[in-house]
């Protein structure tokens, strides 16, 4: 019998989506936090040692480009110049095949709607 995924299993989801384009783009892991609301998901070096921490939303589906609370990013990346890091987004639409507002079912195929990496300039204005 099949059963809606879970808010912590579609951002578990999310975060495999996110960790293999990582992996694939080179990116190596210090940490990972997979907790729901706890940022970031990824820290992570390139081959040049530079720091980045990678934050995961997870959303439905939906028509426009998946952003991010602004007035919460600056906060953020005042952490992020705080830590020597770079700040990287990424948004993770994923929702029911038949119909993208409900949650997909386990084990069931999905849609998925990733734009990629998004690093976001920490320097201040």
């Amino acid at each position: 019998m099949s059963r809606p995924l879970t808010d912590q299993e579609i951002h578990n989801l999310a975060m495999n989506i996110v960790g293999k384009d990582l992996e694939a783009k080179g990116y190596e892991f210090i940490a990972v936090n997979s907790q729901l609301k706890r940022n970031p998901q990824f820290v992570c070096i390139d081959k040049n040692n530079t720091r980045f921490f990678v934050i995961v939303k997870t959303t439905q589906v939906n028509d426009i480009p998946i952003s991010y609370d602004a007035i919460w990013m600056e906060t953020f990346k005042i952490h992020a110049r705080k830590n020597n890091a770079k700040v990287v987004f990424a948004g993770v639409g994923i929702g029911h095949k038949d119909n993208k507002k409900a949650p997909p079912n386990l084990n069931e195929e999905y849609l998925l709607q990733y734009e990629g990496l998004q690093l976001l300039d920490v320097e201040l204005n």
